[in-house]
């Protein structure tokens, strides 16, 4: 049962967006808003297959993660009138890099995706990055 309202068929798309791009290297496909979260993959050799250690452990990364609805929101109203960073654009995803794997999170408004992977390389989070963005730009029902 979804806690966050998204539809089957829209959790669908964003783990058939992360798949092919990621292959293997996918760990884990969060789809998350202020207040919620669904776990909408978990690679099978993760957390001996129990649902709810998966999601026990991606709370700890989505209440981190949450802090880039306001971030976002921040980097974006950065003025370079007002003496701060000259205009560096558009906030579009954020990695973090761990010694075996990374932590990706792509946030559009008011709802998320976080993404674990084993190590990429950097470049190949962009093009999903972008593809998760549209999607959820255009998540049905906004």
């Amino acid at each position: 049962m979804s806690q966050t309202g998204i539809s089957d068929e829209f959790a669908d798309q964003l783990v058939s967006t992360c798949r092919p791009a990621v292959g293997d290297a996918l760990r884990s496909v969060v789809y998350f808003t202020p207040d919620a979260f669904d776990v909408l993959y978990v690679r099978s050799d993760l957390y001996d297959g129990d649902t709810e250690k998966a999601r026990s452990a991606k709370a700890v990364f989505i209440e981190n993660e949450r802090l880039g609805f306001s971030s976002s929101e921040t980097y974006n109203e950065l003025s370079p009138e007002e003496g701060m960073e000259p205009d560096i654009g558009e906030y579009e995803f954020t990695v973090r890099v761990f010694s075996d794997g990374f932590v990706n999170r792509v946030v559009v408004g008011d709802h998320g995706v976080l993404l674990t992977t084993n190590q990429l390389y950097l470049n190949d989070f962009e093009e999903l990055a972008v593809s998760l963005r549209n999607q959820l730009a255009e998540r049905p029902g906004d």
